[in-house]
């Protein structure tokens, strides 16, 4: 049967991966987009575009049916330092995807979150990441999985000279990272949305999927 997707987050890294991928696989016949900015770099007859305000996510419910969900949506300290409008993008946006998944009955939710996600740390960042993995569990949407990668290597658009100095950093200790360590390693762009795309389409007994098993699956798929 050909399937319908969804995509949030498309225009970042991991989330043009997921569409790339997505676009390839004679599984799917449509992707549907949902960005506040349109795709400028892949005309393809399988893309239906959603511009809308990410933030009136919930508008969208008659729109908003597939039989999967790729949640790619993220931003970081340094451009979005607010952090009432930080909170909004990373909780605010994959919780109300995921509340419009289980009120249409979409089996499949898949969202990026963060390596130490948690709800209880006394860091912000790694506490609105842990709420939003609890908030999107919480619904019990048939097959969820929650990706913890690393630090995402990717080319990206805009220069981000901060994360450019980490990857350095990181391609020199990456060797140097083995067993329970292996988690910390940075991790491509390329390799999440393949394990993400793979997590859709096959059993796996876990709703959180570490930056390490992440690798695994996508350099194994």
């Amino acid at each position: 049967m050909s399937k319908t997707a969804i995509v949030l987050g498309a225009t970042g890294a991991t989330g043009y991966e997921v569409l790339k991928f997505l676009l390839a696989d004679s599984r799917y016949e449509k992707v549907k987009l949902f960005s506040r900015t349109p795709i400028t770099t892949i005309i393809h007859p399988k893309i239906e575009e959603h511009i809308i305000d990410m933030f009136d996510l919930e508008k969208e419910n008659e729109a908003f049916t597939a039989n999967e969900v790729y949640c790619c949506i993220g931003t970081t300290k340094a451009k979005t330092p607010n952090t009432e409008t930080y909170y909004k993008i990373d909780f605010g946006i994959p919780v109300a995807a995921a509340k419009l998944a289980k009120k249409n009955n979409i089996p499949a939710f898949l969202v990026i979150s963060a390596i130490g996600a948690n709800k209880n740390s006394s860091v912000f960042y790694t506490r609105t990441k842990g709420e939003m993995e609890e908030a999107v569990l919480d619904l019990a949407i048939p097959k969820t999985h929650i990706l913890q990668p690393s630090l995402i290597v990717a080319d990206r658009k805009e220069s981000r000279l901060v994360e450019n100095l980490a990857s350095g950093f990181m391609w020199l200790i990456n060797p140097l990272l083995f067993g329970n360590a292996t988690k910390y390693k940075s991790i491509k762009a390329t390799t999440i949305a393949k394990a993400m795309v793979w997590l859709a389409n096959n059993p796996y007994p876990e709703n959180i999927v570490t930056s390490d098993k992440i690798g695994e699956i996508g350099k194994g798929t």
